[in-house]
């Protein structure tokens, strides 16, 4: 079996989103100063939180010029009986209408996109924060939603960045988990170009590690030093989503296999419920053809040989290592099988 370990170790650090991404933080602290100016006097007070992946630390870079991304949450000193969700969401729609070419408002959030290089948006949620319940709630709708699509979501945007930031208690297990969600999200940008609904949501798949995912290691048991095998864990992580998949009776009457994974705090929904019965499907196939590649590179003994497997899946930025470098690999291995012999 190939070690592949400093590969993806490699990749890893070829595909990370620096939680302090300097373009990034430029931006959303102008779009907080531009708010700040420009925001309504009619709108409470509010505080702001960075959500999302980069919050987690789970970020991975786009490719192919796709977009950077960042979430901005604003937690309005009001309750949903003080305001429309719309009606909140406006305020910092219009505040920030003419920053760029490009503020819309959606069913979720206002995104603000840069067109510059490299392209990027920040996306900004409203919640009203100051509830009798004690919970917080996220503003849904644009102005010409119809009624039942204007409404205030209970949700929980904090706790979950913590739960995934947090991710086990063992800090080189929580460093392997994010390796390998990012391993994941960057073979979905890969398979799921076209992204929207047929592709499986950054959040699904990061809860899903969260679910199915061991950390993988060997313990010299002189030193006590671990080991870690990411090929391993993210081996078995799909080995376990695959095995998660249940049959249910689609939208035409027919049977289907779908994976279900809910979100561990409000509103508790099934992320990858958007995905059609047909996309569903294909997402399956799709990890069986990474579990498979996962285990031929595993059985692989040459290192470019399994790397060369691993890049078909992951892409350009999977390294492979030269020739001559592991035949002295081989050479080594092969004194040592003979003297041991």
């Amino acid at each position: 079996m190939a070690n592949v370990l400093n590969q993806f170790l490699v990749f890893h650090d070829a595909i990370k989103l620096d939680d302090e991404n300097e373009i990034l933080v430029e931006k959303r602290e102008i779009i907080l100063k531009k708010l700040k100016e420009k925001i309504s006097p009619s709108a409470p007070g509010y505080s702001h939180f960075v959500q999302g992946s980069y919050a987690m630390s789970t970020g991975v870079k786009p490719i192919d010029g796709r977009e950077y991304d960042i979430d901005v949450g604003l937690l309005f000193n009001m309750s949903t009986e003080d305001h429309k969700p719309v009606e909140a969401k406006k305020w910092v729609f219009e505040a920030l209408y003419g920053h760029t070419d490009s503020v819309e408002m959606k069913n979720p959030c206002i995104t603000v996109t840069y067109k510059n290089q490299p392209p990027f948006h920040v996306d900004i949620t409203v919640y009203a924060a100051n509830n009798p319940d004690g919970h917080v709630y996220l503003a849904k709708g644009r102005p010409n939603s119809t009624p039942e699509k204007k409404f205030w979501e209970l949700s929980d945007p904090q706790k979950l960045t913590k739960l995934v930031k947090d991710w086990f208690t063992d800090p080189d297990d929580r460093a392997q988990f994010r390796r390998v969600v990012r391993y994941m999200k960057r073979w979905k940008d890969e398979h799921f170009p076209d992204g929207g609904h047929a592709a499986p949501t950054g959040i699904g798949l990061t809860v899903s590690a969260m679910e199915y995912m061991e950390p993988n290691f060997l313990t010299d048991k002189f030193t006590n030093k671990r080991t870690y095998n990411d090929l391993a864990a993210l081996k078995n992580l799909i080995k376990k989503m695959l095995g998660a998949f249940m049959p249910v009776i689609g939208n035409d009457g027919k049977a289907v296999e779908r994976l279900m994974v809910y979100k561990p705090t409000p509103p508790y929904e099934d992320l990858f419920e958007k995905m059609t019965d047909s996309q569903m499907t294909t997402f399956k196939a799709k990890l069986e053809s990474l579990l498979k590649a996962l285990e031929e590179a595993e059985a692989e003994v040459d290192p470019v040989e399994a790397c060369e497997i691993l890049k078909k899946q992951f892409g350009n930025d999977f390294p492979v290592p030269l020739k001559e470098d592991t035949a002295q690999w081989k050479r080594a291995a092969i004194v040592t099988g003979s003297a041991s012999a």
